[in-house]
This record gives structure tokens, C-alpha cells and sequence, in this order.
């Protein structure tokens, strides 16, 4: 079979039946052999007999959620091209040929709907989503995939079967929408979007679509599948940040533009310098975590920054950074010691101290990652070591 027309199903007999015969024209104008399959994850209103009365395959799901439906229906599909939308009589489902002809003939694994370009009628989408939502999320899924796509949510799109199967799709909400094209994305499939339209849906009821929550579970999935610009690169700007200065207020207070900064500007240098060392140290074993898991695929450039912190001779120099921190302790102690633990110059004092434990604790924070790397580097889906492929330039 060439053609599934998949529409996930939650209480959907006011417009159900609008959207199967929209579908069912669409296949045979295609001139394709097709289905319409409806996988119903519940419903309480009908909706199922309506499926079936009209000659749409059904298919129950028990599992609850967006994605549990989308997932069971693509599983269940018979066509080797697939095109999924909402059964609310939102989308243009009587012309799918721009979907059809880019899947068929020229040879996208996914394509998406742009309803942007395509034009949205009055009353459609929400302010908040039409605004800000969308705009905000399609820009970092840009910035943080490099995913063509100028409408990331667009709840019409195609796709051939084969490649989205193997992608190993697993979100049971509505973050699934995001998961199906960063994983897209990131697995090289060719990705695409037409002009497309958006209706005011045929349904008295409110969506299911919950702004604030299922906004923040497609923000929350973007993040983590970036470790890079979860981690790193708020990490190395506050590790530069503090290191810079640490090295100008070590010495004594410094005066920029008749501002002095003291000690107190030291102490949240110190603290934004280790909060830094955190965040690089967390992306590099949420990385490392991903790949040996199967979630991401191997990066050379990230290959080289694991492989770089997970040097066994590293260990020797976090241990010298603590000892040196130790070593400073033990000197402002004996400073202390020499003052018959008596009253200090504060500002002196101070900068001894502070010293003394960034060292300390940075190489203990060190020491501790690098174990931890480790660990959650080891297994992986072929049963090999991810620190075989990641092996010390030692052992090169």
C-alpha cells in the first residue's frame, strides 16, 4: 500500500467524520492505493463507530497521550508513506497532493506543513502560539539542529515509514511533535516543508493542547537532546567570566569607571568560576551519557572533548590542583597559627582563602566527574565500550 492517512483520535465525533471523507478524497485524487486509519486512544463519544461506519481501519490504543497514539497508529500503518494530522478539521486534509508528491517523487523522508507560509485563518491559533510559542521554539530548534523548518509544531506532515520507525521514537505526549524532527535531524534523513493552511477547528469543546505545560515539555526535550547549549555553553561563558575575575581581583581591588570591585566582587567570581566547571563537566557526561545509551550519535567534535577529559593522565593533574589547594589551606592556616590564631588583615586573609579553595575544590569536583564519566560511558547498545572508541591519546 502506497498512502496512510493517520489521525490520532481523542473524542473526536464532531469532526471525525469531516476529516476521514477529506482524507479519503485526497487518496483517491492521488491516484495511490491508500488508507485512512484512525487510532483512537479512548474515546467516550462515538468517535469509533463513526471511524468504522465510514471505512476507516481503527485500531485502539490503551496508552494515553499524543505520542502513544501517533506511535501505535505508525506501527500499525499499512502504507510505506504515511501522513498524520489532528482530526479536529484544522488542516487542509482534502489537499495533501504537495505532501504526496514530495514524499513520492521527490524522495523526502520527512516532510512538514508551514502554516505561516500558508496562511492562518482568524481565530486559529492562539496569540501566545502564533507569536511567541511557535516563533520561539521553530527559532531554537533552528539554532539548536540546524533543522530547516520554519513552523517546528505543525501538526500536519509526512513521512516515510521505514525512516521514522528506525529513529526509535518514544515520547507518549505532545513533545513527541519535537522528538520526530530533532531525532529526524540528527540521523541525516532529508527534511522538507510546504506552504500549508490552518482552520479554525470544527469543535466546540477546548484542545487538548495545554499551552504552559506541553510549551515547556517541547522546550525541556529541545534542551536535553543539546547538552551543548544546556551545558556548555553557558558553562565556558561563567567559567571565563570568573576566571577573569579571580585573576584581576586576586591581587587587590580593582577600579573600572570609578567603580571599585573588592572582595565581595571576588567571591562571586570564585563562585561563577565553579558553577562554570559544573556546567562543562555536566555536558560532557550528559554527551557521553546519550551516545553510549543510543540516544545521540557519535560527534567528532564532541568525540575529541570527551575523549580529551577522560584521559587517565588527567587524573594526576586534578590530583595536583587539590593538592596545590590543600597546600594553600595548610598555609593560611599557619598564617593563622602565626597570629596566635588571633585577629587577621580581613582582605589578605580573604584572598588566601578563597584560593585555597577554588584549587581544592576544583580539583576535587574534577576528580569526582572524571570517575563518573567513567561509569556512565561504559555501556552501550552493541555491548562494547564507549571508552574503547573514546581512549586515552595515551593509549593512541
Amino acid at each position: 500500500m502506497n498512502l496512510t492517512v493517520l489521525l490520532p483520535c481523542l473524542n473526536e465525533s464532531e469532526t471525525l467524520e469531516t476529516c476521514i471523507k477529506k482524507a479519503q478524497a485526497s487518496i483517491s485524487a492521488s491516484g495511490l492505493t491508500g488508507e485512512v486509519l484512525v487510532a483512537d486512544n479512548g474515546s467516550s463519544d462515538g468517535s469509533q463507530e463513526i471511524a468504522k461506519s465510514l471505512g476507516a481501519r481503527l485500531i485502539h490504543v490503551k496508552q494515553k497521550g499524543y505520542g502513544s497514539a501517533l506511535l501505535a497508529g505508525i506501527n500499525a500503518a499499512y502504507g510505506e508513506n504515511i501522513i498524520m494530522a489532528d482530526a479536529d478539521d484544522s488542516y487542509a486534509l482534502d489537499n495533501l497532493t504537495p505532501f504526496i508528491t514530495i514524499l513520492v517523487n521527490n524522495g523526502a523522508d520527512l516532510v512538514l506543513g508551514n502554516r505561516f507560509a500558508g496562511g492562518i485563518s482568524p481565530g486559529a491559533m492562539p496569540f501566545l502560539h502564533r507569536y511567541i510559542g511557535n516563533p520561539v521554539l521553530s527559532f531554537l530548534g533552528r539554532l539548536f539542529f540546524s533543522a530547516p523548518l520554519n513552523d517546528f509544531h505543525c501538526g500536519l506532515r509526512g513521512f516515510k515509514k521505514a525512516s521514522i520507525i528506525n529513529l526509535g521514537l518514544a515520547s507518549t505526549g505532545m513533545e513527541f511533535a519535537s522528538e520526530m524532527i530533532v531525532k529526524s535531524q540528527i540521523a541525516g534523513l532529508r527534511i522538507t516543508e510546504v506552504p500549508t493552511t490552518l482552520s479554525k477547528d470544527g469543535r466546540s469543546r477546548a484542545p487538548h493542547l495545554r499551552t504552559w505545560r506541553d510549551g515547556w515539555r517541547h522546550l525541556r526535550f529541545l534542551l536535553a537532546y543539546s547538552p551543548r547549549w544546556l551545558f556548555y555553553y553557558p558553562g565556558i561563558l561563567l567559567t571565563s567570566l570568573g576566571f577573569i575575575g579571580l585573576i584581576a581581583l586576586l591581587k587587590g581591588p580593582v577600579e573600572i569607571a570609578g567603580v571599585v570591585f573588592q572582595t565581595q566582587s571576588l567571591v562571586f567570581s570564585a563562585g561563577l568560576f565553579l558553577f562554570g566547571q559544573e556546567l562543562v563537566w555536566l555536558a560532557v557526561l550528559s554527551k557521553a551519557s546519550s551516545v553510549s545509551k543510543g540516544l545521540l550519535p557519535k560527534d567528532v567534535n564532541w568525540s575529541k572533548i570527551i575523549r580529551y577529559f577522560g584521559r587517565e593522565i588527567n587524573l594526576f593533574f586534578y590530583l595536583f590542583i587539590f593538592l596545590s589547594g590543600a597546600a594553600a589551606c595548610l598555609f593560611s592556616l599557619l598564617d593563622w597559627q602565626s597570629h596566635d590564631f588571633g585577629p587577621l588583615q580581613m582582605e589578605r586573609a580573604l584572598r588566601q582563602s578563597i584560593l585555597a579553595l577554588i584549587l581544592t575544590f576544583s580539583g576535587v569536583q574534577a576528580m569526582f566527574f572524571h570517575f563518573l564519566l567513567g561509569v556512565v560511558s561504559i555501556p552501550v547498545k552493541d555491548g562494547s565500550l564507549i571508552q574503547e572508541d573514546f581512549r586515552s591519546q595515551d593509549e593512541e
